[in-house]
């Protein structure tokens, strides 16, 4: 990915950058309404899902929090689970913004009566709080009596109690800004002003404790508030509330993101930027985009997302992205754009918007379920998997929240302005009102599938230069450019075609052709597999559609992930290529734009089609590309290696990765004294108290417990419990090479745990240590 996105494809003729001039806006999400097209399609779907949610259920956490009965109970799944409320944080957002995209009463109603419910809440705590975290008065009251206990997704034994609230200062932010609900900003101010009176007095050490926990952009959102109100206050607390573990690093420019939970850091990053932009700290501002780049460069694949369980992967393996069956998390790139954008908007930078249109066509869009409008949280990367869809009423996950947002504002910057200056900087059917200079221009294009795009002059009541961005994809090829039939002069100035025309008439045509080919791009890690575009659009395969257990989700913690089976990588679909460039072998499908046949070894072939079109089957994205000499061979290697690991897992009933966020929350973590952390890019868990997980066994079918220890482990002791009943005394003495596991019989204890539900329990032995522990595994 690297090369296609960060290449520039121009450089600029002459100085005269328009970040010297003035800064670029955007507009309104209200001045731009889409026009049919896939984006228009998932808009649409995205409203009825909206309108599908009962508000009533949503609000339910709020009042309980503030000791009021609800109208009806919580939604079940992570809503009643200990992440309760979160949801609700991120429906008022997306009603505010879908209502300003499309200006329907009903999602105004909805914004309306929300606030109003919230209010209720609000008013009942009578201090400013609101939040529909569990148990959170207790929660609060503790940090602000400075007790603070705090893990990388716990915060004194809540399940990430300001990720949570986080979302709720978001939503009435959002209520405000874009369905102009004033009650809203009132109510922000008040939960912001409780919130730092129960820090306020904390130290900066303690805060930063607090902040070791996952907590969102919370200090996005002050510096937001510092603006909306005008009061500094705010400002200084939001650069207090920002976490110099990361910062300080990034201004270094000396930080290995490699393990790290990604969606906890990205949004810590959009605060930094946020703050930068706001004080015009320029070390912010740099610290900012070195994390920018070294994401896009080191983490990110070719249809924009990053991160394998979550987790930051290694640049220089990605071996785990084709293995596993969790690769990018929707969230992740939901947090990228909103960085790409802030940056873009200060640095005016085409990388940025290069980046923004990969990865909003190729993960954003195919994370939607363009008929039932269900959401992914897993993009699997991993040859012939798939995804799973959220349902309405069962599914409240984090990547349902950001997807119930990500498709109420694909008008966000299609186009952005100076004060005479108008830039299209993405090729999606729309038709803009730009009101303070009376221009409407319509974009008429059935790009991707086209690579003509037409803007007509419906209106120009002052003069404006029109800007047409260059994008990277189209390599040495040139743009054409045609005004009312005749060949347009044009200046490339800063990556866009300048028209300077000032004089525009109403009915101008200006016509536009991007010429589009094939490129192939492979894992950034030079490893053997590849993907193939079409201009900015990633081509993938429909391979079958058998075996999609869980493809539409239910409630259980982890109905999230595709846990069909895994069909072996050496049976997956293969390029026999002599050299790593193979678009010879991919060919046009005649009057079906954008979809190619693609040649195969044995002499087959599969149909490639845009990524963003593929659903409700397995797939291909990454092809394995092997040269004659090396196919039996390295064909060999990977069944070898992959009929252990297939075996493994057809043996696996239940398994927790323990010091990984979602699988340890999925699995209902408890501990005390307990701590977590990455050796050798290993994740592991170990406490001087004791910690827990549930694991399920709803077939009774459990023969064996497998713990994975690390052989450099010497002299700790502790005891593995199941459901209270001693399983095994440990002792840990060291001497082995590398990592290990050890098998654990439940015979003799079978009969006290015959049960769905199974409470695994590791505890320390008086003045010893209890793992470290890197895996467990409930087997038959």
């Amino acid at each position: 990915m690297r090369r296609s996105i960060l290449l520039l494809a121009i450089i600029p003729l002459f100085i005269g950058c328009v970040k010297k001039q003035e800064k670029m806006q955007t507009f309104s999400l209200e001045d731009v309404k889409l026009q049919p097209s896939p984006f228009l399609n998932a808009q649409k779907v995205d409203h009825k899902y909206l309108l599908e949610l009962d508000i009533d259920r949503l609000l339910a956490p709020y009042f309980k929090e503030a000791g009021l009965e609800p109208v009806k109970d919580n939604y079940t799944n992570w809503e009643n689970t200990g992440l309760d409320g979160h949801i609700g944080g991120h429906y008022l957002s997306a009603l505010s913004m879908m209502y300003a995209s499309t200006g329907n009463q009903e999602l105004l109603n909805r914004v309306n009566y929300f606030v109003t419910q919230l209010k209720k809440c609000q008013d009942a705590n009578g201090d400013g709080y609101l939040s529909g975290v569990p148990d959170g008065k207790r929660i609060w009251n503790e940090i602000s009596d400075g007790k603070i206990e705090a893990g990388s997704f716990s915060l004194n034994k809540g399940w990430v109690p300001l990720y949570n609230i986080h979302k709720i200062f978001a939503g009435l932010r959002d209520a405000y800004e874009f369905a102009h609900n004033q009650e809203a900003l009132n109510m922000l101010i008040k939960l912001s002003d409780w919130f730092m009176s129960i820090t306020d007095h904390l130290s900066d050490e303690q805060l930063q404790q607090m902040l070791i926990s996952e907590h969102g952009g919370m200090n996005e959102v002050f510096v937001d508030v510092a603006e909306l109100s005008g009061d500094n206050k705010y400002l200084v607390f939001a650069k207090r509330f920002s976490d110099y573990s990361i910062l300080n690093p990034l201004i270094d420019k000396n930080i290995n993101l490699v393990g790290m939970h990604a969606n906890t850091q990205i949004p810590k990053v959009i605060g930094f930027k946020r703050y930068a932009d706001a004080a015009h700290d320029t070390t912010w501002n740099a610290a900012s985009e070195y994390f920018w780049d070294k994401v896009i460069n080191d983490m990110t694949i070719s249809i924009g997302g990053n991160s394998v369980r979550e987790h930051f992967h290694s640049p220089d393996d990605y071996s785990s992205m084709i293995k596993s069956e969790q690769g990018p998390e929707t969230c992740n790139t939901y947090n990228m754009l909103r960085l790409s954008k802030m940056l873009f908007l200060s640095e005016n930078d085409n990388k940025f918007m290069d980046y923004y249109e990969r990865a909003l066509y190729n993960h954003i869009l195919s994370t939607q379920h363009p008929e039932t409008g269900g959401f992914v949280y897993f993009t699997p990367m991993r040859p012939q998997h798939y995804r799973v869809y959220s349902q309405v009423h069962t599914s409240f996950w984090c990547c349902v929240g950001s997807g119930l947002e990500n498709h109420t504002k694909y008008g966000e910057m299609i186009y952005t302005h100076t004060s005479d200056e108008l830039f299209v900087n993405l090729f999606i059917p729309s038709q803009l009102s730009w009101k303070e200079n009376g221009v409407v221009l319509l974009q008429e294009t059935q790009f991707p599938y086209s690579d003509e795009i037409n803007f007509v002059i419906q209106k120009a009541a002052k003069s404006f230069n029109l800007n047409i961005r260059i994008p990277a994809w189209l390599g040495d090829k040139s743009p054409e450019v045609i005004i009312n039939g005749e060949t347009a002069q044009t200046k490339k100035l800063n990556g866009y075609l300048q028209l300077q025309k000032k004089e525009w008439q109403e009915g101008d045509l200006v016509s536009v052709k991007m010429p589009m080919h094939t490129t192939i791009e492979y894992l950034p890690d030079n490893s053997n597999y590849a993907s193939v575009s079409y201009g900015p659009i990633v081509l993938g395969s429909k391979t079958d559609t058998t075996d999609l257990d869980g493809l539409y989700a239910d409630d259980s913690r982890m109905g999230h992930i595709a846990k069909g089976e895994m069909r072996p990588l050496e049976e997956a679909p293969a390029i026999l290529a002599d050299n790593r460039d193979f678009s010879d072998k991919i060919h046009p499908i005649e009057n079906k734009p954008l979809h190619f046949w693609i040649d195969l070894k044995d002499n087959e072939r599969l149909e490639l089609q845009p990524f963003y079109e593929v659903h409700d089957a397995r797939y291909m994205v990454y092809w394995p590309v092997y040269t004659k000499a090396e196919l039996e061979s390295e064909m060999e290697k990977l069944r070898i290696e992959e009929e252990a690991a297939l075996a493994l897992e057809r043996q696996t009933i239940d398994k927790v990765a323990p010091g990984e966020q979602q699988p340890e929350s999925d699995h209902f973590f408890k501990g005390e004294k307990t701590n977590s952390g990455i050796h050798q890019e290993r994740f592991w868990r170990d406490a001087t108290g004791w910690f827990s997980y549930i694991l399920n066994d709803k077939k009774a079918e459990a023969k064996t417990l497998r713990i994975e220890y690390f052989g450099g482990d010497t002299g700790r002791k502790f005891r593995i419990e199941l459901n209270g009943n001693l399983l095994a005394k440990v002792h840990l003495e060291g001497g082995k090479d590398g990592f290990y596991f050890v098998d654990y019989p439940l015979e003799d204890i079978k009969d006290k745990i015959k049960t769905g539900k199974i409470e695994l329990k590791f505890v320390a032995e008086p003045g010893s240590v209890a793992g470290g522990i890197y895996g467990v595994r409930l087997m038959k």
